[in-house]
């Protein structure tokens, strides 16, 4: 797929995601202020906070096409880290907002009534569904196109599905206490769910943040250089390949290596003998921008003449 043809397919990927995110955050704000849930508001600060996301991700998807200048060496791809940063941000202050709130409620003398109304269950139950279509489909981009961006943004939708179907229990219990007072414990359900709904954002936004920082260090994916390593040295005529260097920007990697050739080639054979490398590594890491430095191996040591 050409270059113009993967932007505009991260792109509309990006933007559907914006749409979806806009949406269901309406509709949980709306019927979680008519409800009382805090569990359905705690899941419209999530929704709301993934349409910022999306919407950063859609912005960073447009900066980091951008080709490469004299000031941006390797592209604008960081843009795409970046923005999954800001989104873990994002997420642990909504979960701070959330945490507090709901062990407001589960200490409060007095309790918070919670309506489980019907509209309180459809809504929920057209946001997992809509949760699960939007995640595989940015999954599916996010592989086919290895964007961070869009990775973090399947992330998100994902945990989306299972925080709902918390809520989904907690409503269930708030109504099973109505219907049956012996359960009357279950009045607090909604605000347990809350808080469960936080602890998973909490740990999928750590997990986030950390391949994020990752990916800002210039940290090379795991296990790629001996991958490298092992498909060159396999070369005819390579002696041994070192001082491999991996980074990732965005969707793209950069390498660098060393190759140790016989000094005895021409210089035409050891061109083509780059140029072999350099498709080696393409084959472990498609696309990669590849810069190759072929070194003569050394004369061996000669013996020192005996003395007389």
């Amino acid at each position: 797929m050409s270059g113009v043809n993967a932007e505009q397919e991260k792109g509309a990927a990006a933007l559907n995601s914006v749409m979806a995110a806009l949406v269901l955050t309406a509709l949980k704000i709306v019927v979680g202020v008519l409800t009382g849930s805090l569990g359905i508001l705690a899941e419209a600060a999530h929704s709301g906070l993934d349409l910022v996301a999306a919407v950063v991700t859609w912005i960073a998807i447009r900066l980091s096409s951008k080709p490469a200048d004299e000031e941006h060496a390797y592209g604008h791809g960081k843009v795409e880290h970046l923005s999954a940063l800001v989104e873990t941000i994002l997420l642990l202050l909504t979960c701070a907002w959330i945490i507090s709130e709901a062990v407001a409620r589960l200490t409060a003398k007095h309790e918070v009534r919670v309506e489980a109304s019907l509209w309180a269950f459809l809504v929920l139950g057209l946001s997992i569904v809509v949760d699960i279509s939007r995640s595989r489909m940015l999954h599916r981009a996010a592989e086919k196109h290895r964007s961070q961006a869009l990775e973090a943004d399947a992330l998100h939708f994902s945990t989306d599905v299972w925080s709902s179907a918390v809520v989904v229990l907690g409503l269930v219990g708030v109504k099973l206490a109505g219907w049956f007072p012996a359960l009357d414990g279950l009045r607090k359900a909604d605000a347990v769910a809350a808080l469960a709904v936080a602890v998973m954002v909490v740990v999928v936004s750590v997990r986030l943040g950390a391949r994020t920082i990752q990916g800002l260090l210039d940290s090379a994916p795991a296990g790629a250089a001996a991958r490298i390593k092992t498909a060159v040295e396999a070369l005819e005529n390579v002696v041994d390949c070192h001082n491999i260097r991996v980074r990732q920007s965005g969707p793209n990697y950069f390498v660098d290596l060393h190759l140790t050739l016989d000094g005895s080639q021409t210089l035409q054979e050891a061109h083509d003998l780059t140029e072999r490398a350099e498709e080696a590594v393409r084959a472990v890491l498609p696309e990669a921008d590849v810069t190759v430095h072929p070194e003569p191996k050394p004369a061996p040591a000669k013996s020192p003449l005996p003395l007389k």
